[in-house]
């Protein structure tokens, strides 16, 4: 599935855009979410229904058997929310799972998180059980964020 060369210089379709978008100075947008990490998208596109997709804060243990997404650059970069939302441009998601202790340790991070999600089915656990339950994730994708329990485990809904 190959373009033809444009005379500006762009490999595309109709016009030099392969998606139909064009990025500044007439650059051709590759991509039509915001999401540029390529493994986490390559690991969102390989997930089933329900299958499971973490996103941790920059002290979740991490087991070894299950895939590292490392963003951690600093503490607090990339931020939690910030990379919640760049997932979620992606993903289809039907339930959360959550330690039941950021009712109480971080309810501002519990209320960020909640109203990502009105409509979808949400499970508290205690924490120990959560990092059982991380093991049965396709990713874990580690942030900077040292906010108290600001992990999540994503459930994969379906698009249809």
């Amino acid at each position: 599935m190959g373009g033809e060369w444009d005379s500006d210089g762009e490999a595309g379709y109709a016009g030099g855009r392969l998606n139909g978008t064009r990025g500044r100075k007439g650059e051709v947008a590759m991509k039509r979410t915001e999401l540029l990490n390529s493994e986490i998208s390559y690991v969102i596109s390989r997930l089933g229904h329900t299958q499971q997709l973490t996103i941790g804060d920059a002290g979740l243990p991490i087991p070894e058997d299950v895939k590292r997404i490392d963003l951690a650059l600093v503490k607090g970069v990339p931020g939690f929310l910030q990379t919640l939302d760049a997932v979620l441009c992606e993903m289809q998601v039907e339930g959360i799972i959550l330690a039941e202790e950021i009712r109480e340790r971080s309810p501002e991070m519990e209320a960020g998180i909640l109203k990502r999600f009105p409509d979808a089915k949400v499970q508290y656990v205690p924490h120990e059980m959560f990092k059982e339950k991380m093991k049965e994730s396709r990713a874990v994708i580690r942030t900077g964020e040292t906010t108290a329990f600001a992990n999540v485990i994503l459930v994969s809904g379906v698009t249809f």
